[in-house]
């Protein structure tokens, strides 16, 4: 109970602080993106007051036994950059221009704009089936691990 408590603050805490900060904007975020044309630097502020507390995080967790929710931290066990890597951050990033949206504020704009951010959810939501279906029929390399998926 206490883990699910956890979650809900923390998720309500990005949702507003994505409704406040304009980053659940997609013309906002597309305007962000467009430097040849007209950008908008203000999302900038956005992601650098961002690095400030998550650089605290990072050094407060350094010095923990395990998390106040949770039995222990679950962090990602490796650093290597591969084609995969690369490739999946390259598309959401073509995804995240043409959208002006990524899976955090698509969530939070269910409740400020259901009808468009229903959409991009559910091909997100297909996007991942169809992953799952592609990589559930190929032989996974030995340690590999399915990416975004904790505890697995």
């Amino acid at each position: 109970m206490k883990q699910l408590t956890f979650a809900l603050l923390a998720g309500a805490l990005f949702g507003a602080g994505l409704a406040l900060s304009g980053m659940s904007d997609p013309a906002k975020v597309r305007g962000f993106l467009d430097i040849f044309g007209t950008w908008n630097p203000t999302l900038m502020f956005v992601m650098g007051g961002a690095l400030i507390p998550m650089g605290l995080a990072w050094r407060i967790q350094a010095k923990l036994r395990a998390p106040l929710a949770a039995p222990r931290f679950s962090l990602p066990d490796t650093t290597g950059l591969d084609a995969r890597l690369i490739g999946g951050a390259a598309l959401f990033g073509v995804g995240w221009g043409i959208a002006g949206l990524c899976p955090g504020p698509a969530i939070a704009d269910l409740a400020l704009a259901p009808r468009e951010a229903a959409i991009f959810v559910l091909a997100m939501l297909a996007g991942m089936l169809v992953f799952k279906i592609i990589t559930s029929r190929s032989t996974p390399m030995e340690g590999a691990k399915t990416p975004g998926v904790m505890g697995k």
